[in-house]
């Protein structure tokens, strides 16, 4: 390690680049009255050391922990932090040191970090900052009431389902359903139905019978379930896309189940979609050669007393798209059961008139909230 041990291990452990571990005293807890005790104490308790140091440059040394900045080393100056290529991160990071929140401070330098590195990664030009800085403004210009054009970016990333997957890991472990991304078409105040209503308003598609059961982890049914559902129509256009064509709060709904966990209720059958591809993120994705396209499925918000919310999709295994989903939402759990009924009798029974209906059956299992 040479001549400078705190320096070298300091750069060595930034070079792991070890994600959700304290970086600095202070997120260990210590205060900065406890690093000027510290050294105090070093200095009443010496200990057999090759070089010898004043009190002044061990209260340095722990300060300069504290913070979780790079210590100045024997042979650095240990004062003004300058910016430099080499030591850019390490130089704004400094500026946080007395950030209100360190778990802000602590997300907000590993995206400096990370961006610096990024930077240097590739030598970002001038001429593509200024394109990156106008795609970024050109996204926010493009949101609205009903379109988040920054959420659609995190989905095409898959930056969405990755923080799906790390905030959800330990309800699939215990058995739980899995969850997907919510998706920017979600609306708050559906109407509420009795099971078996029909949610298709205006009676255009293929006619569809959905049903299953809500359990806990150990297969026991949930009374109280509240099934937030949504979905696109059978022209893959949701609602609040298509505003005066199709009835507002078409193919929404919210049911509560009874004593036996059951849910069901009639629809059409849903159809694959692009996303919206007529803003920034559409022409990044067209640029990058990749497709647009979500496969067929419906939309589940399922809370219920005792439990954590589950956000999840359910989808047509059968759909062409189901293994190209641009904002990877689709899990091989998430793959329901899709069958066609054509016997008369049957497609009575299940609340039709006509020569088929689409029967989908799935069950979801909640995690609960301990």
């Amino acid at each position: 390690v040479g001549t400078d041990p705190g320096t070298a291990l300091f750069d060595f452990f930034q070079s792991l680049g070890v994600e959700g571990v304290p970086s600095s005293l202070r997120e260990l807890g210590f205060s900065q009255d406890a690093v000027k005790e510290a050294a105090t104490i070093a200095m009443e308790r010496p200990c057999a050391n090759p070089r010898t140091f004043a009190r002044e440059d061990i209260e340095s040394i722990l300060q300069h922990a504290w913070h979780g900045r790079r210590p100045a080393g024997e042979n650095q100056a240990d004062g003004p932090l300058y910016f430099s290529e080499d030591r850019s991160a390490e130089v704004v990071a400094s500026r946080h040191a007395n950030a209100k929140d360190p778990r802000l401070a602590q997300v907000v330098n590993s995206l400096v970090r990370h961006a610096h590195g990024f930077v240097k990664d590739v030598k970002l030009t001038e001429e593509e900052w200024i394109k990156g800085i106008k795609f970024l403004t050109a996204t926010g210009h493009m949101c609205n009431d009903w379109r988040q054009e920054f959420i659609l970016l995190s989905d095409c990333l898959g930056i969405s389902m990755l923080v799906d997957a790390i905030n959800h890991k330990t309800a699939t472990k215990v058995g739980a359903s899995e969850s997907t991304v919510l998706g920017p078409f979600h609306l708050e105040g559906a109407p509420k139905y009795e099971m078996g209503a029909n949610i298709c308003q205006d009676a255009k598609g293929e006619p569809m019978f959905v049903s299953g059961r809500i359990t806990d982890t150990n297969g026991n049914p949930i009374e109280g379930a509240s099934i937030d559902v949504w979905q696109a129509n059978d022209d893959g256009f949701y609602d609040v896309q298509q505003q005066g064509i199709q009835p507002e709060y078409n193919l929404r709904g919210i049911f509560t189940t009874g004593r036996n966990g059951q849910y069901s209720f009639r629809s059409v059958k849903p159809k694959f979609y692009p996303i919206p591809h007529d803003g920034p993120v559409g022409k990044l994705m067209e640029d990058l050669g990749r497709g647009c396209m979500r496969p067929a499925h419906l939309h589940y918000i399922i809370k219920a007393k005792g439990y954590k919310p589950l956000v999840t999709h359910i989808f047509d295994p059968a759909c062409p798209y189901v293994t190209e989903d641009c904002v990877f939402g689709v899990k091989e759990s998430l793959l329901a059961s899709f069958t066609t009924v054509t016997d008369s009798e049957a497609v009575k029974e299940l609340g039709f008139e006509g020569p088929l209906v689409n029967k989908v059956v799935h069950d979801f299992v909640l995690c609960p909230e301990s």
